[in-house]
Formats: structure tokens, C-alpha cells, sequence
């Protein structure tokens, strides 16, 4: 149909005017662009749903619309990379991370390729879409292919740092980002470094480490504990892979517990990763993954599945003080 619309119907179109969010991808890439990187993009047919489309209309020649072949964009993409361009593809981080895994592995991360894969609407944020949509195994399967590192924002301007960084990282990236309307965490331009945690504050009783939309309810429910008397802290774990192991034998060493909260299955994400450097290390400090606890997540709103998932600030801080107190 070519004819006007109705102005009841609701359009893809029309998100970027209602949904600020989806700016970020675009403006870190166009910032590359800026900066003199040879750099494009690619999304499968859901440039309107990551905030692509800002960038395909400022550099028109650097993007392609590889409509619904995930796996086919994963392919072409490395291919690209092999002319000395750095592609950026994007798509539902389901189909990214579940749907392109042999491609991911086999394409881009075994022939050593610096595509930038980027995951967005992960966990369960698309809600209503179904479990069939849900990104709740991402961070495990990616983490488990070699050389590929994973990154998970806390929100948009965090993005933004993370893809100025990526332009001095000559490996594969995961970047597992959110549906553009998390709240934000970092004022003005934040500061990010592969391989290193972001501390936001100390703690003695507990310390919090998350990732992704975790990292804003964590410091919601640490600082309504923390006025309550407590000592609880937070890390934000914005770089899964390579993971900061520093970061969390200091926490341990001062902290009597640790919490990791993620929005992903407890089982194979960041607090498995945390598990593994304290199993390494040889250290008793106790550890609590907070997480979507094995299941296959339920269909609702984004908001009302967080709370069912304790997974709002509200939720964090009810898991936390029970495992403060066990």
C-alpha cells in the first residue's frame, strides 16, 4: 500500500521519535565514521527497531539492509571484514547469538574476523514476542566461543564508549545490548575499557557485580540498603569477556558475600564467569547468581516479567537482603 496512513497506525518508523534510546547505537558509529574508521552497518531488517536507520541515512553507502537472513548477514559480514573494513551487524539477540551461532564461530571468530556482532532487545525484554525471542543463553554461548569478547552496557552513552573503544580492539565483539529504553546510568561520556570493571561504590557485607539492565536496580537497591544502615557495593561488569579478575578478588577480599545479577540464565553467564575466577583462586567467599533460574522465561510486559523475575530494584534488594541475613 502506497496510500496515506491512518493516523491510528503505529509504525516502526516512528520509534526513534519516542524511543531516544535507539540514538546511541547509531551516534557510536557515526562518531567512528567521524573519526576516519572504516566502519558500516548492517541490520536484518530491524533497523527501525535498533535505531540503524539514523545511521543508514547519514552514510547511505556504508549500510546494508540484509532483510531476515541472520545468518546470512553473520557470513557476509565476515567476508567484508576480510577487505579491511570493520562491520557492525545487528539483529534480535536470540537470532544473533542462538540462530548465527555457526556462523559466529566458524565464520567470524575462527578465521580471526573483527566483526562487530551486535545483540540488542537481549534478555527478556521483548516481552510479549515470546520465549522464542527471549536472550536468555546469550552471554553463555558467546562466552564459550574463543576469541570473541562480550560486552553488555548498562545503558546507551555506556554503548556509545564501548563502540569508540571497539575501534583499537582487533577481535570479534559481542555487544549485548537492550531494547533502548533502559534508564540511564552514566551522565555525560563514560569512560570504557575492555577488560575492565566500572566500581561504583564499596561495600563490606555484600557486593553486588551485574551487567546489561541489572547494573541501574542494582545501584537503586544498594543505595536504599546502604541508607538503611547496610554496607552493600557495586560493580558494574560492562565487559564479560575479557573479564576485570582483579576487580572481583578485590571484592571478595573485602566483601563477606557476592551477588551477581544478570538478565540471563544463571547458568553459563556473568555469575557463572564471577563462579569461575573464585573457584580459580581457591576463595570461600560466599556467592549468590541472581538470575532467570534455569527456566525458559514467561510471556508478559518487559516491566511486569522483571518484577516477577526480581530482577527491578525492588526484586535485587529483596534477594539481596535474604542472602545478606542467610
Amino acid at each position: 500500500m502506497n496510500g496515506p496512513l491512518s493516523p491510528n497506525s503505529w509504525q516502526y518508523r516512528g520509534l526513534n521519535a519516542v524511543n531516544p534510546g535507539l540514538d546511541h547505537l547509531s551516534n557510536g558509529l557515526i562518531d567512528l565514521v567521524k573519526a576516519g574508521h572504516n566502519v558500516m552497518a548492517g541490520s536484518a531488517d530491524l533497523q527501525y527497531s535498533n535505531g540503524l536507520n539514523r545511521f543508514a541515512a547519514a552514510y547511505p553507502d556504508r549500510y546494508i539492509s540484509f532483510g531476515i537472513s541472520e545468518q546470512n548477514m553473520v557470513s557476509t559480514a565476515a567476508g567484508i571484514a576480510t577487505c579491511g573494513v570493520v562491520p557492525f551487524v545487528a539483529t534480535f539477540a536470540s537470532f544473533m547469538a542462538l540462530l548465527a551461532c555457526e556462523q559466529i564461530r566458524m565464520d567470524v571468530a575462527y578465521c580471526a574476523q573483527p566483526v562487530r556482532l551486535i545483540g540488542h532487545h537481549t534478555g527478556i525484554s521483548l516481552g510479549f514476542y515470546g520465549t522464542s525471542h527471549h536472550a536468555t543463553e546469550d552471554i553463555a554461548i558467546m562466552r564459550s566461543i574463543a576469541d570473541i569478547a562480550v560486552v553488555s552496557p548498562a545503558d546507551g552513552p555506556q554503548l556509545e564508549a564501548a563502540i569508540r573503544a571497539s575501534a583499537n580492539y582487533d577481535k570479534p565483539i559481542y555487544f549485548r545490548i537492550g531494547r533502548g529504553r533502559d534508564p540511564v546510568v552514566y551522565q555525560g561520556t563514560p569512560t570504557f575499557a575492555f577488560g575492565k570493571a566500572h566500581e561504583h561504590f564499596k561495600g563490606e557485607e555484600l557486593t553486588i557485580i551485574a551487567c546489561g539492565m541489572a547494573v541501574h536496580g542494582a545501584l537503586e537497591a544498594a543505595r536504599a540498603m546502604n541508607e538503611d544502615g547496610r554496607s552493600v557495593g557495586v560493580i558494574d561488569m560492562a565487559c564479560i569477556k575479557p573479564l576485570d579478575r582483579e576487580a572481583i578478588l578485590v571484592a571478595a577480599s573485602r566483601s563477606k558475600k557476592i551477588m551477581t545479577v544478570e538478565e540471563h540464565n544463571v547458568l553459563g553467564g556473568l555469575g557463572s564467569a564471577v563462579a569461575e575466577v573464585l573457584t580459580d583462586e581457591g576463595l570461600g567467599v560466599k556467592l549468590k547468581r541472581h538470575g532467570i533460574y534455569d527456566e525458559y522465561s514467561l510471556i508478559a510486559p518487559p516491566t511486569h516479567l522483571y518484577a516477577h523475575y526480581k530482577l527491578d530494584a525492588a526484586g535485587i534488594r529483596s534477594v539481596a537482603e535474604a542472602f545478606i541475613a542467610a
